[in-house]
């Protein structure tokens, strides 16, 4: 089956649940994929009259939910652990997304960032308040403090950073990051809103709630940290954060380091059954077509055929 198009964006507020209809798919979950997902689940349900009920709450809450029968599909920001997967989760991967560095537009060392980057020993020095100035950061003569918003919720994201600020071979748990911050918030929309009300503040978001959805553009009040990845300065290959198409061309050709970019999935408790495995093949084979046009990127393809098999060998 092949669908029609529907735009290169949606509202993130948006939502395909019917109030007081029955659903044939639930789905709950990670607020990084959800976007894409409601995208997939709108013209999906267009072309088949499937009726989707699709909320968000992190990636914690969609296992949860799943593993305890509330809905027939979680989404996930993450690897599913080895617990999960014994408790019955089965998991197929259906894109790849990335989390950066956030800062307030009026930040009082943006220019400097901008021109320099930063490098993952200074972000884990910032988010584990080893420096805690502005001015001490770049070496200017800036006196502002730092202000350091983590995530209150149950986010892959938060965990995935986590992952990437401690280097190969080490992480910070999301309660050590949580515990180190000035203030912590409830999903990606919220640390946007806050970002964008403190100029000293800095956090982390998926790149959905950075660019403009429809241009793909930095338009708001909030602004992407780029990454100086080999700690030498901010290279012009490394430079590509001007605008969402060219920082998805860096992902996918993987100069912008996994993590913070991970692959994201659907679960299901024991394997896919009836029209949740019939929406997750079509994710997998028609549904990549409209990945790119939605602020992600999609699987490459011995990946994609990867899932394929696995989805329908089942676990």
């Amino acid at each position: 089956m092949r669908l029609a198009g529907v735009g290169s964006a949606v509202s993130l507020a948006g939502c395909t649940s019917l109030l007081g209809e029955s659903a044939d798919v639930r789905i709950s979950g990670g607020v990084g994929p959800l976007p894409m997902v409601q995208v997939w689940a709108d013209m999906y349900e267009e072309a088949t009259d499937t009726v989707f009920d699709i909320s968000g709450g992190g990636t914690g809450v969609g296992v949860n939910d799943l593993l305890n029968g509330q809905v027939d599909v979680a989404m996930m920001g993450r690897d599913p652990e080895e617990d999960e997967i014994d408790q019955g989760l089965f998991a197929v991967p259906m894109l790849i997304d990335t989390v950066v560095g956030t800062v307030n537009v009026d930040n009082p060392v943006l220019d400097e960032l901008q021109e320099n980057g930063l490098s993952r020993q200074d972000l884990e020095d910032i988010f584990t308040r080893e420096i805690t100035n502005w001015g001490e950061l770049v070496d200017d003569d800036v006196d502002e403090e730092i202000v350091v918003y983590g995530r209150s919720d149950t986010s892959a994201a938060y965990k995935q950073w986590g992952d990437f600020l401690a280097g190969e071979d080490d992480y910070y748990t999301e309660n050590e990051l949580e515990n180190l911050a000035d203030e912590n918030h409830n999903g990606d929309q919220a640390v946007a809103e806050a970002i964008g009300r403190n100029e000293n503040a800095v956090s982390l978001n998926n790149i959905n709630y950075v660019y403009e959805l429809e241009s793909g553009e930095l338009e708001g009040d909030v602004r992407p940290i780029p990454l100086d990845i080999d700690g030498e300065g901010l290279s012009e290959e490394e430079d590509f954060y001007e605008t969402r198409d060219e920082f998805l061309a860096a992902v996918e050709e993987g100069t912008y380091p996994a993590p913070p970019a991970r692959e994201m999935y659907l679960a299901s408790d024991g394997g896919f059954e009836g029209d949740a495995a019939d929406f997750v093949e079509w994710v997998l084979t028609d549904g990549q077509e409209h990945v790119r046009d939605n602020g992600y990127v999609p699987l490459e393809d011995d990946r994609l055929e990867e899932a394929q098999n696995n989805l329908e060998a089942g676990p």
